[in-house]
């Protein structure tokens, strides 16, 4: 179960609270009776390794792409697909 966070309007009085997913968003306040919110959090979620990033699903994983030289004759040379 997931734990939320609360703040109440009246008194500033701050909790946390273990709930489930279908738990109400506002809620009485346990030291003043007020009505308390439920606070937005960062959710606790960290992405690692490859395949998370645009860079990391090329087929060449790790290879540089080849510099264009110029041909002898002034156009450039467009490397062959391997």
């Amino acid at each position: 179960m997931p734990i939320y966070e609360y703040r109440c309007g009246l008194c500033g009085h701050q909790y946390e609270k273990k709930e489930g997913w279908d738990a109400p968003v506002e809620q009485a306040c346990p030291e003043c009776g007020g009505a308390t919110r439920r606070l937005l959090q960062v959710p606790g979620i960290v992405f690692k390794g490859p395949g998370f990033y645009v860079t990391d699903n090329r087929k060449n994983h790790g290879s540089e792409e080849k510099e264009q030289k110029p041909a002898p004759d002034g156009t450039a040379e467009v490397p062959a697909k391997s």
